[in-house]
């Protein structure tokens, strides 16, 4: 009789997560959302922070996945959680010295584990480890002190809970009870954490998902039910954005559109070949080259990298999400801060020609890229071999002058769009150039 009854529970939740997702009311936007996207477009630089218990074995945030481990030796490292280095105000305060106008931190990973003081799990950092204080309320409090938005990374899916139906990762994992798999307990579970996070830490500028590329070589398209996951975040907070990190066209009710290690329209780290929307574009990238505290990844991107990615990726019409991984003492790595350092320093003398702007009028080319504010073209130059430069405009120029000291820049209207000629070859990490056009 037991086995009769898990054999149709069985079915039952196959059938229900087999199911097409269906679309029960067409998405349309509130007021406060539509703002609070356009803030988003805005902003452009924000930094992504991954950060757990993964952090411990300083093997990057897929460590659980990568090796034969059990989840409840895994979990063990909570117990020596101790990171007392942790300040919130030195992070915010550090963050928004970088010119960062919001950051996006990593509530629940893959692993299970829960940054704040969730009612729905004692696997987290308030009741599992010894430091006891719930991050993500004093990240929460301070960025709200400093004006700097805050965003949620939310994990779809779970290497160490049971009730997860287990997708293509996940799989060497040791420990897990694969009859306990139970989407609905899951589902309810997850959305009871979201509610969490939108009711007790203020307003929150995103929730950023991650995980449905767990489920995309099932034969039967697996439903994750988003259209009403999705609902209840907006009507919790009708403001708050929602992206999905699934390497796909934007589905109904998500609000920005993400873009994996590639500019959008880009496809060179083979995660980002879905087209481009009119949505709030952001591409996400790591400072080095993991996303979780990894001890011997001390490849730091060059600050003249980042700031061109920076500006590339504005000259997309996109925001840059660029990521640290702080170390388990609680400290953001030192390298990181230098880099954020840096790109502050760039970004309060020439901000204005990223933030608040558009894509620029020529795409990307060999030379440097494009921004645009209104009747204010900026020309981002990298790389110049010579004293003129050919740009393909259609559009008429008035004015064209160097940004840094205002000095007039020669220009004539040519078959190919419009020539500037410069006294010397531009040099630098990013000669700009504004052009007055009408």
């Amino acid at each position: 009789m037991n086995t009769l009854k898990r054999t149709i529970q069985a079915v039952a939740m196959a059938l229900l997560i087999a199911m097409p997702a269906v679309t029960k009311a067409q998405y349309v936007p509130t007021a406060e959302n539509l703002k609070s996207r356009q803030e988003f477009a805005d902003s452009k630089f924000g930094i992504f922070i991954h950060w757990g218990i993964y952090s411990m074995f300083a093997q990057g945030e897929w460590y659980l996945q990568n090796y034969p481990i059990d989840k409840n030796e895994y979990a063990k490292a909570a117990d020596a959680f101790y990171p007392h280095r942790f300040d919130a105000k030195a992070w915010v305060s550090a963050i928004k010295d970088a010119g960062a106008k919001y950051i996006c931190f990593t509530s629940r990973h893959h692993d299970s584990f829960s940054m704040w003081d969730t009612k729905e799990s004692d696997y987290n950092i308030v009741d599992a480890t010894p430091f006891g204080r719930d991050v993500i309320k004093e990240l929460a409090e301070e960025c709200h002190k400093q004006g700097i938005r805050l965003h949620f990374y939310y994990s779809h899916i779970d290497w160490a809970r049971d009730e997860y139906p287990l997708g293509r990762t996940g799989t060497k994992v040791i420990g897990r009870d694969k009859e306990k798999a139970d989407w609905p307990a899951y589902y309810n579970f997850m959305n009871n954490q979201l509610t969490e996070l939108l009711t007790n830490y203020g307003e929150i500028g995103a929730i950023w998902f991650d995980g449905k590329w767990d489920r995309d070589q099932d034969s039967i398209p697996f439903n994750w039910q988003l259209d009403e996951q999705y609902a209840l975040i907006h009507r919790l907070q009708p403001a708050c954005l929602i992206g999905n990190n699934h390497h796909e066209s934007p589905y109904p009710g998500e609000d920005i559109q993400i873009f994996e290690r590639d500019l959008p329209g880009e496809n060179k780290a083979g995660l980002s070949g879905q087209d481009v929307s009119r949505l709030p574009l952001e591409t996400c990238q790591t400072m080095n080259g993991m996303w979780g505290y990894k001890l011997v990844d001390q490849n730091y991107k060059s600050t003249e990298t980042l700031i061109r990615l920076l500006v590339s990726t504005s000259g997309k019409g996109a925001n840059l999400l660029l990521n640290v991984g702080p170390q388990p003492n609680g400290e953001i790595p030192a390298a990181a801060l230098e880099r954020m350092k840096e790109m502050g320093e760039w970004l309060r003398a020439n901000g204005e020609t990223v933030y608040g702007t558009t894509a620029g009028d020529i795409p990307a080319l060999d030379w440097g890229v494009t921004t645009r504010k209104g009747n204010r073209l900026f020309v981002h130059i990298f790389d110049c071999k010579e004293k003129e430069l050919v740009l393909p405009l259609n559009c008429k120029v008035k004015k064209a002058f160097t940004y840094s000291d205002k000095q007039p820049v020669k220009f004539v209207k040519c078959k190919d769009g419009i020539k500037l000629m410069f006294n010397e070859v531009p040099e630098g990490i990013d000669y700009i150039v504004e052009l007055v056009t009408k």
